[in-house]
């Protein structure tokens, strides 16, 4: 059959590959952000509950609504945000579910989508998939926002913004000042925020979420995606949600109800049930600043450099003391001989420019983050 390829230059990602090399070397694989020590008893006890109880029919369009009022008391307790959860909250499959159908309802053909690069995968060629067109913006070396930029690159053409703190594959955070600068670049203008906030809860050393909820000119314009995988350790359960002021929510499920129409009913019984203490999720933060500082302090006799990531699961190593090679190539090397997966940075960047870097995620047993230390110690 000859037909033509809404993705031409789309290849097999870069996690898919990184995981694969790990499989096929037995390597340990501190590439895929996903943890690999076991769920909560308590939560995965509520999914058996729920399907006990008969919970295992369609859900509600939106979601159940026990889950959509627990996330609206969540947003108020963490950011004093008010959401409805009739018509502002919507469960989704995943926050990258959400993601996609956020861009697949407002970017038509034409339309501007201003990414900053490195930026998680999924961004850039879902707007090529809607015909929008990615307006790129490499981040500073300290991956920080240059907003001068981002004024120039601002046109009446531009539909959206993603933005993403904290930041996946940096771990660096936006400021408060970061978000009152961009509220005052999109006053008086009709540009939709998306804001993916999946890591929300894993920020380190003090520093506050700086969600686009707190915003008032931010959060009118704003969608916010998030992950309950990330946050509770199932990346596999694949549950996730999204808020936004109501017109725009409307706007949103007439996607979302051809596209998966609803989400797993027993896995949001168990979430609703689970996030109504709050304590299950408010000790996140220590949680892993925790595994990072292990981390950190286990390899700090090595040859690699780092800066402590502010927030996520993942920590940045810089290996340019160690070796001249492309990260793609060292960091296939680095399965194949010492048994160790990481993903490189460069495949997020604008060019593939290459920093010598790599990504290890550290959301991980003690006994993996040791072993991984030690490899890491040995190069």
């Amino acid at each position: 059959m000859s037909f033509q390829s809404k993705l031409p230059n789309i290849q097999t990602n870069i996690f898919t590959i990184m995981s694969r090399l790990a499989a096929e070397h037995q390597a340990l694989n501190l590439s895929q952000g996903f943890p690999n020590f076991p769920s909560e008893p308590a939560l995965k006890a509520l999914v058996s509950e729920a399907m006990a109880a008969g919970h295992n029919q369609y859900a509600p369009m939106p979601g159940i609504p026990e889950l959509r009022e627990v996330i609206v008391q969540k947003m108020e307790l963490l950011y004093g945000a008010t959401y409805d959860p009739e018509t502002e909250v919507t469960v989704t499959v995943g926050a990258s579910q959400a993601i996609y159908n956020i861009i697949s309802s407002f970017v038509s053909p034409g339309d501007e989508v201003i990414i900053f690069k490195p930026a998680y995968d999924c961004y850039e060629p879902v707007t090529e998939l809607h015909g929008g067109k990615p307006v790129l913006i490499q981040l500073r070396p300290d991956f920080s926002v240059d907003w001068e930029e981002v004024k120039q690159k601002i046109s009446p053409k531009t539909r959206m913004i993603i933005i993403n703190s904290p930041h996946n594959p940096s771990g660096s955070i936006l400021s408060r000042e970061d978000m009152l600068t961009l509220e005052s670049l999109l006053k008086d203008t009709d540009i939709i925020l998306l804001s993916d906030e999946v890591y929300e809860h894993i920020i380190f050393d003090g520093e506050q979420h700086q969600s686009a909820a707190l915003f008032p000119g931010l959060a009118e314009r704003a969608f916010i995606t998030i992950s309950l995988g990330k946050t509770f350790h199932n990346t596999g359960w694949k549950v996730g949600y999204c808020l936004a002021p109501a017109p725009l929510m409307h706007e949103l499920r007439k996607t979302h109800q051809f596209n998966v129409f609803c989400v797993d009913h027993p896995m949001q019984k168990a979430y609703a049930a689970y996030m109504k203490e709050a304590e299950n999720y408010m000790g996140l933060s220590s949680f892993y600043q925790q595994k990072r500082d292990y981390f950190l302090d286990l390899i700090k006799t090595s040859r690699f450099s780092f800066t402590p990531a502010k927030g996520t699961y993942f920590q940045l190593l810089d290996y340019s003391r160690i070796t001249d090679e492309a990260d793609t190539e060292f960091a296939s090397r680095l399965v194949r001989e010492k048994k160790l997966a990481a993903i490189p940075i460069s495949v997020f960047n604008m060019n593939n420019a290459d920093n010598k870097v790599l990504r290890f995620c550290f959301a991980k047993t003690d006994e993996t983050l040791e072993k991984a230390a030690e490899i890491i110690c040995s190069i």
